[in-house]
């Protein structure tokens, strides 16, 4: 380890090994990185107990064209993270998403949503009633009054390794990586100077990265700023069917997609078993160390809600749960990456309220073009930037799970 880098990122995980991998990939990037990551393990970490999914199906333009270049980036994993001959497979399955609106706001949302979604080239279907009973016979829509089906470029994958694909891939092309944790970040004025570690070692710094997940805010104070974002707990669980619906589908080879259903429970195929998860009824920050699963919420919550809307579901045990936490952004659930409009190279890749997965690629592009070329070059994130934070003008999203 040296004692200065051009670029020090915070946090090791998809996000900052992201950033690490553009940075080294770019012939136009001649400078050194070192990445600073307190648990090389990753047991713990965000992207590691996500659900490791990706969507198109967004409201927002900006958020549509993120996971695009998301998708294809999975679709493409293999061969732009080789490494020695060795091709990272994500195991992308191409399951769609599939959202159930029963009330007049939920449908008017959908369409809105749609028309959106079109803009942007995507594969997206309306459907009625009927049209959804057809697709997927499992399921009791009586009560549903429109549908919207993802048919291509959605589905879930590989959350670990999309993560250590780009890190070997950033690693193999001269990032630097270090097990230790940033402690204090110095300042001179509007610039940040250096970062000690919980080793002692000082470590000068031409630009830092703020990647550091649910911790992203105290990684921001240590340079005395602040962003909102907290750690909020997500419970997930995984059960086995007494008799599988997997296969019952008639579009898609029989695939079923990952359901959202209107009261916001959702639901996947996991292998032989299913995954499922709800946004929690009470929804406080938690201590970063808090990964104790909220039992509860499947019997009261989640198996109702999908014994309702399938037979199918009616039969389940679960097999499986564990808590991670969303990286949250209180202002507005969206991510924030850019630059602090008051010191210039402090960089935030940071709030990406449970998508920080399937927005990894495009935020590690945007960073490396913001710390390369001072600007974006491909995808304009300007609007997910840091100055709406201070302004208090939500960047908005409906299609929040």
């Amino acid at each position: 380890m040296k004692q200065h880098y051009d670029v020090v990122i915070v946090g090791g995980a998809v996000i900052g090994s992201a950033v690490a991998y553009y940075l080294t990939a770019n012939p136009d990037f001649t400078g050194s990185v070192l990445v600073i990551e307190k648990d090389p393990t990753y047991v713990k970490a965000s992207t590691s107990l996500s659900s490791s999914s990706i969507r198109t199906q967004f409201s927002n333009p900006i958020n549509v064209k993120i996971s695009q270049y998301g998708s294809e980036v999975i679709r493409n994993f293999g061969e732009m993270m080789e490494v020695d001959g060795d091709k990272p497979d994500l195991n992308f399955h191409s399951g769609g998403y599939l959202f159930l609106a029963n009330t007049p706001e939920q449908v008017q949302i959908l369409k809105e949503n749609h028309e959106a979604q079109i803009s942007c080239g995507e594969d997206v279907v309306l459907w009625n009633r009927d049209e959804l009973a057809d697709a997927f016979p499992h399921l009791r829509v009586d009560d549903i009054e429109l549908a919207s089906y993802g048919r291509s470029g959605e589905g879930w994958f590989n959350n670990t390794g999309l993560m250590y694909g780009f890190r070997n891939k950033a690693r193999a092309q001269g990032a630097e990586y270090v097990t230790d944790e940033v402690v204090e970040i110095a300042r001179d004025g509007a610039r940040v100077t250096s970062v000690t570690l919980a080793s002692g070692a000082v470590i000068g710094a031409g630009t830092v990265v703020n990647a550091s997940g649910p911790r992203a805010a105290k990684t921001a104070r240590m340079a005395g700023l602040d962003i909102p974002v907290e750690p909020r707990k997500r419970t997930l669980f995984v059960f086995d069917c007494a008799k599988t619906p997997e296969g019952t589908a008639t579009v898609n080879d029989g695939r079923l997609p990952l359901m959202i259903d209107p009261s916001g429970v959702f639901c996947r195929p996991e292998g032989k078993f299913f995954l499922t998860g709800c946004p929690p009824v009470d929804d406080p920050a938690v201590d970063w160390d808090d990964f104790d699963p909220r039992y509860d919420e499947f019997e009261e919550i989640i198996w109702p809600a999908l014994a309702e809307r399938s037979e199918s579901f009616e039969a389940i045990k679960v097999v499986n749960q564990w808590a991670g936490h969303y990286a949250f952004n209180t202002l507005d659930h969206n991510m924030v990456v850019g630059a602090h409009p008051e010191v210039g190279n402090f960089i935030f890749a940071n709030g990406f309220s449970g998508h920080g997965l399937q927005q990894g690629p495009a935020t590690g592009r945007g960073v490396s073009e913001l710390i390369i070329y001072g600007g974006f070059r491909t995808l304009d994130l300007s609007e997910v930037g840091f100055e709406r934070i201070v302004a208090g003008r939500p960047f908005l999203e409906r299609a929040v799970i």
